[in-house]
């Protein structure tokens, strides 16, 4: 504590760093351990891009080496590979032709600090080492403390693999669980336009030339090409969403982010509520935005039996493709907001009271205005949807109660 002297100067604050390029690469995280160059399709230059960086990296003195890259006979990949390390390729003959596939014990036993491996939905020949699937292999590399650098295109992820085949028309039949992309530390889009992707494809670059007039007709036509490139954008968007609200939950940013739209609709055991949520959800496929529903119940430590109107909700919910959150609170409107700037909720729904004036004096207020006064204080906007069949079935005792 100060007593009156001369303060110490502080020291932190003034001390000159000594090397500020190594104070600096302190500052910045490091390289991932297990990195995705994410595509639409085949040609946008993933693979390109996966031997850029490993020149990169083996220029700064990382021990580098290639597990598997497949070039499909394409010049600039091949003219890619300069110097890099090849780690050797196991051989198989299978149905009378001769195959060449990933060695994992090889690249194991060589053990590099980065592996370079293509191709992650790829499905492995028969009989050429322990595991059916590319990526299996990826997870024994990276169990074993090998950085892996690895490429897959959009279609090859599970959860999307079947709309791309009722868009395209053609059977998806290498497939990659979903939690194994998300298990990367960093997830790469390298996007190229409709357009010029199939100008690569004319120019060679893709396939062979009798290749082209087939894949331009089928898989390349430009809706389908339009159609894989919104795919991977929003799937790469909704993934750094996801990483945003980690980071401001971590930090408990007092502040709202209007990276994105997010839509909360409250709900309660009132009639009239299941149209409230369908309205929330057609504006959230408006705005194209998330949507949270949230049933705020008293938390008065009395076990209640599951309400039939919030089973409905539940369900309704589900189907609308919403995400269901239900917790206790003694202030509803105040921990309504609370979840809402937890959540980055950039707008709130509301179904109007059906309460007269009377009631909500006897019961504290109205719930409406008093969300509206916070929400105001929090830059959140609000929206009040009338309950269209308020009128016809009045809420009774219990309803007025859980509003409340």
């Amino acid at each position: 504590m100060p007593d009156g002297g001369d303060s110490q100067p502080d020291l932190d604050a003034t001390r000159v760093p000594a090397d500020p390029q190594a104070e600096a690469d302190e500052l910045t995280e490091a390289a991932g351990h297990y990195r995705i160059y994410l595509g639409a399709a085949a040609g946008v230059g993933k693979t390109y891009a996966m031997l850029s960086e490993g020149h990169r990296r083996k220029q700064r003195g990382a021990d580098v080496a290639i597990g598997f890259v497949e070039s499909h006979g394409r010049p600039l990949t091949e003219e890619m590979i300069g110097d890099l390390e090849v780690i050797r390729r196991r051989t198989v003959d299978y149905r009378g032709t001769r195959f060449e596939e990933m060695d994992l014990d090889a690249v194991l036993e060589r053990h590099p600090g980065l592996a370079l491996i293509d191709e992650l939905a790829h499905t492995n020949v028969s009989g050429s080492g322990r595991n059916e699937k590319r990526w299996q292999d990826v997870m024994e590399i990276l169990n074993a403390g090998i950085d892996v650098i690895t490429t897959v295109n959009i279609q090859h992820l599970e959860s999307i693999a079947d709309p791309v085949e009722r868009i395209t028309s053609v059977h998806i039949r290498e497939r990659v669980p979903d939690w194994v992309l998300r298990k990367a530390d960093q997830i790469e889009l390298v996007d190229s336009s409709p357009e010029q992707l199939r100008r690569r494809l004319l120019h060679g670059n893709i396939y062979p030339p009798e290749k082209v007039p087939q894949a331009l007709g089928n898989f390349f036509r430009r809706d389908n090409l339009v159609a894989l490139r919104e795919l991977a954008l929003r799937f790469l968007a909704d993934e750094t969403d996801e990483q945003l609200l980690n980071y401001l939950r971590l930090h408990q940013s007092p502040n709202l982010w209007e990276t994105t739209e997010r839509i909360l609709v409250a709900v309660t055991t009132a009639p009239g509520t299941d149209a409230i949520v369908r309205r929330a959800s057609r504006m959230a496929a408006r705005m194209k935005a998330d949507l949270q529903v949230l049933h705020v119940m008293d938390d008065d430590g009395v076990a209640r039996s599951p309400n039939q109107q919030l089973i409905v909700l539940r369900q309704l919910t589900a189907d609308l493709g919403a995400e269901w959150n239900e917790i206790q609170a003694d202030d509803p409107a105040q921990a309504l907001i609370d979840f809402a700037r937890s959540r980055q909720i950039t707008q709130i729904v509301l179904g109007s009271s059906s309460r007269s004036r009377r009631q909500e004096l006897l019961g504290g207020g109205s719930f409406v205005r008093k969300v509206s006064r916070l929400a105001g204080l929090a830059a959140i906007d609000v929206h009040i949807i009338a309950r269209r069949d308020a009128a016809v079935e009045p809420p009774g005792p219990v309803e007025d109660a859980v509003e409340s």
